[in-house]
This record gives structure tokens, sequence and C-alpha cells, in this order.
């Protein structure tokens, strides 16, 4: 089976377990979350860390899913926001577990450990806005826009980079020397583009004005998601964050720009009153 052929068929089976995930039920939607803030944790602690401070790594991951799980649980059963207070215990601990590793004569790596909660666990937590309304009603269909918004970003990038930017000047080339302003623009110009239709079709139930703009945000927040990983595999020597996608790389790889670009999205849509 071809690289081609073997990305095709990986990429279908992944976008077909999203899909299930944000439009059947809020618990395919938990699950879905969960298995990513594992993968992307553990991608990210073994890029960064190795093998070392195994059990501080475990106990950041299982962190990680206590603060989807938390703010999930205040979304979805209204328990107290109180409740999500908790996770500071888990804090405290994770702090402490790294006094008992046995080796700490490299001690700074521990900081990797609150790096990826910051990077990973708390914008995938986030995601809990956008599902769910005020009464506690799940609906992923907002999600699967925001989505679309940024899969349309990465395509108009990847195809105007393509076409127009080999020669051209390149966007941050001590990064990711590939990507160019060709680029930027296109997939910038696709994102506005999947906004309108999603406007148009009722997928966004916001002003027009307002979709642009979330475009916009969530477009360029992206590209900066994109980078950030780029440069995290640069300063680590790797091509990929994992390999758990065939043909695609690890679920960092896929879904950098998300990390980015939701949180990005939330905070327009709370601030101007629309969540």
């Amino acid at each position: 089976m071809n690289n081609t052929v073997k990305r095709s068929l990986s990429g279908v089976c992944f976008l077909a377990i999203v899909l299930g995930g944000l439009l059947v039920n809020q618990y395919l939607y938990a699950l879905l979350m969960t298995f990513m803030v594992i993968t992307m944790l553990t991608e990210f602690y073994r890029m960064t860390m190795g093998d070392r401070y195994r059990v501080s790594r475990i106990l950041a991951t299982f962190m990680g899913v206590a603060m989807f799980a938390a703010v999930f649980s205040v979304f979805a059963f209204h328990v107290p926001v109180k409740f999500v207070s908790l996770n500071f215990v888990l804090l405290l601990s994770l702090m402490i577990s790294s006094l008992y590793a046995r080796d700490r004569s490299d001690f700074k790596l521990s900081a990797f450990l609150y790096t990826g909660l910051l990077y990973i666990a708390i914008p995938l937590a986030s995601s809990n806005v956008v599902v769910f309304d005020a009464e506690g009603h799940f609906n992923g269909v907002l999600m699967l826009a925001f989505f679309c918004i940024i899969w349309a970003s990465d395509v108009g990038a990847y195809c105007f980079g393509l076409l127009f930017g080999r020669n051209g000047r390149k966007l941050w080339p001590d990064i990711s020397p590939k990507k160019s302003w060709a680029g930027f623009w296109g997939g910038l110009a696709m994102a506005v583009a999947a906004a309108v239709i999603l406007c148009l079709t009722g997928l966004f139930t916001f002003p027009m004005l307002h979709c642009i703009i979330l475009s916009v945000i969530m477009s360029v927040a992206g590209v900066y998601g994109d980078l950030f990983e780029s440069q995290w595999k640069r300063v680590c020597g790797l091509k990929d964050s994992g390999n758990i996608i065939p043909g695609h790389g690890g679920m960092l790889d896929r879904f950098d720009s998300a990390l980015f670009a939701i949180p990005s999205g939330v905070i327009y849509l709370v601030i101007v009153g629309l969540l």
C-alpha cells in the first residue's frame, strides 16, 4: 500500500471517528476528547522528557483528563463550578511527585509537565463551552463548524503554498521552512469562505460579520498553533510527534492548529456575548 492510499484511508477513518464523537451524543464526545487528551499529552511528554519522570508524567496525564472531566461535568450534569477547584489538589500532587524522582539532576524537565497541561489539556477542556448550552444540552454542530474553519485554513494554506509559495517569501523560515506568506493568505481566504458558507447554510447561527471575524481570528491562531508545535519538534529533533495516524504522524501533529484556534474562537464568542 503506497503512502497516498495509506494517508487517505487513515484520514477518512479518523474523520469518521471525529464526526461520530461530535454528532452522536455527549458520551462519545467525552470519550473522543479524553482519548485526545491522553494521546497528545503522551506525545508531548515523550517528545520533551523522554523516559524521565515517568510517574509524574502519568499523574500529569491523569490531571489533564481530570481537567476535561471536571469542566464536562459542570456543563453536562450541572455539577457545582467549585468542583473544578479539586484540580488544584492534583496540581499540588503533581509538583510533590516530581520531588520523589530517583534522579533529580535535570529537575528543570519537570516544567514540561505544566507546559503540557497549559498547552493541551486546558484548550481541550475549553471545548465544552462550545458543545453545551446554558441548560446543559449537547450539540456538537458548532464544534464541527469550528473544525471546518480550521481544516479549510489548513487545506488553503497547503494548496496556495504549493502553487504560489515555493519561490515566494517564507512565513517563518527558521521554524517551518516550507510555510509561505502565500499559504498564509490562502488559508485565511479559505477560512473566511468556509465561514460564509457555514453562515449561509445555518451551521453558524451568528451574524455574518461575526462569522467572518471569528474565521480570521481562528485562522491566524491556528497558524501560530502550527508554528508552536513545529518549534517544539525542531528543538526536540523530531519530524512527527508520533505515529498513531498512519501516513499523518501523531495526534498532536493533526490538532496543533486546533489547540490555539478553538480557545481563541471561544474567547471571541464569549467576549461579544454569542456564547
